[in-house]
């Protein structure tokens, strides 16, 4: 069958997708990724063939431009979606069922209507995916979770569909509650605004709005059954199988370290979204280095020149895949990124998560607090060097956080991997396709 997989452009999301992407080629399915301009490098460096759809995404302007019309609407007064920043815009992170009142729920997803989605899939790339699309004519489209020209595209087209979650399901779950919300009032008082977006963008092609437009058909998961958050959608587990693209190990890689080995990373996505890190990486470096292990920090060369001198026993690298590094580490000190928690994970490595705030970070350190396999910061702007040492000791020196790492890292190895699911997208696919398809 033909799959079209469609991601935000970001590195990480592309990552993402990478390795159901092979797993389906390999079985041998016709794949392609379509993205903005952006993403496309990194598509091609992953061996897969990509289809370039909009103009550039171009991150830092985006963001720029939502800081432009934030000023702009404090200065005047008004309230609304464009008076927000871009971590406002996408906060849909609040689970707590108490706190889940028509209210809140109504303004998130009037931000994410209003601001965060359409600037991510404006109508040029909307377009272009279902031009494509109806010429490519897919069985089944595979799309981010962020990434609604996916749904569209497949609707138009008449192929089937799925969500590709990278972390918890936010939306789905918000929706779940949303939708009970809504059933509660009169119909006057229905006010949707996700599928009043959706609604007129699928009717630009002569497709109606479903919920399946906002979550899918069906919705491949990555996370943990133990840690996912509970909805009502048909959701198909997917062992997390990482991915950080090409790289060549260094030779220290592979040499037992002489003491613990932490590793400390703040990942991409901040960084690439909104320019910025929200703890001082130098700090953090100081911190973790006074103890008697041996720290080893991705940076980058955009972070390396803001670090200065640093203590002897840090070992400093532009990057080296996690999924090489991590198996010598006894903890790993991060922003709770989703490839970084996903792939300490699967190598039963304990974590102190510094959340970025971006998504579900927040949600999926006070996940991995609870399973025992690690500590969260709660306010990382208030963390001291000697409260960060405490929580590395803690981690590092009892046997605990590094017990319940293992169950968790057997729980994921008894997840069916990305080429297992083949088979159960074959058939969700045949099920769900379009009659008229079928016939074709």
């Amino acid at each position: 069958m033909r799959v079209l997989f469609t991601t935000f452009a970001a590195r990480t999301h592309v990552h993402s997708q990478v390795p159901l992407a092979w797993a389906l080629r390999a079985a041998g399915h016709d794949v392609r990724v379509a993205t903005q301009p952006d993403a496309v490098e990194h598509v091609l460096r992953a061996g897969l063939s990509a289809v370039p759809v909009g103009a550039p995404l171009n991150q830092e302007a985006l963001v720029e431009e939502l800081d432009e019309r934030r000023s702009e609407a404090l200065e005047s007064g008004r309230e609304g979606p464009e008076s927000l920043d871009y971590l406002e815009l996408t906060d849909i992170s609040e689970v707590r069922p108490e706190r889940l009142t028509y209210e809140l729920m109504h303004r998130r997803q009037l931000a994410l209507a209003a601001g965060a989605f359409p600037t991510q899939c404006d109508p040029e790339m909307i377009d272009d995916l279902v031009r494509y699309a109806r010429w490519w004519r897919p069985d089944l489209v595979v799309w981010d979770t962020m990434t609604f020209a996916g749904p569209v595209a497949a609707m138009a087209a008449g192929a089937a569909h799925a969500r590709l979650l990278f972390g918890l399901d936010l939306i789905g779950f918000l929706r779940h509650h949303y939708n009970r919300v809504l059933e509660r009032r009169i119909p006057a008082l229905r006010d949707d605004p996700m599928a009043e977006w959706l609604g007129w963008t699928l009717e630009e092609y002569g497709c109606r709005f479903t919920e399946e437009a906002v979550v899918g058909q069906w919705t491949i998961d990555p996370v943990l059954t133990s840690l996912a958050l509970p909805t009502d959608l048909v959701r198909v587990p997917m062992r997390y199988v990482p991915y950080n693209g090409p790289a060549v190990l260094p030779d220290w890689v592979l040499e037992p370290p002489r003491r613990p080995r932490v590793c400390v990373t703040l990942g991409l996505s901040l960084l690439e979204t909104l320019g910025r890190d929200r703890v001082s990486l130098a700090e953090i470096l100081d911190a973790v280095a006074a103890l008697d292990v041996e720290v080893v920090a991705t940076v980058g060369a955009a972070r390396r020149d803001a670090l200065g001198t640093l203590p002897a026993r840090v070992r400093v690298v532009d990057f080296v895949p996690l999924d090489a590094l991590l198996p010598s580490c006894a903890a790993v000190v991060h922003h709770g990124g989703a490839g970084t928690f996903q792939s300490a994970l699967a190598h039963g490595v304990p974590q102190i998560i510094l959340p970025d705030v971006l998504w579900d970070s927040a949600r999926r350190a006070e996940g991995l607090e609870r399973s025992g396999a690690g500590l969260q910061v709660a306010d990382p702007a208030r963390l001291t060097a000697a409260g960060l040492r405490d929580l590395v000791s803690r981690v590092v020196e009892h046997p605990a956080p590094a017990r319940h790492a293992r169950r968790l890292r057997r729980e994921m190895a008894a997840t069916a991997a990305p080429a297992d699911v083949v088979p159960v997208l074959e058939r969700l696919t045949s099920h769900h396709r379009p009659a008229v398809r079928r016939g074709l």
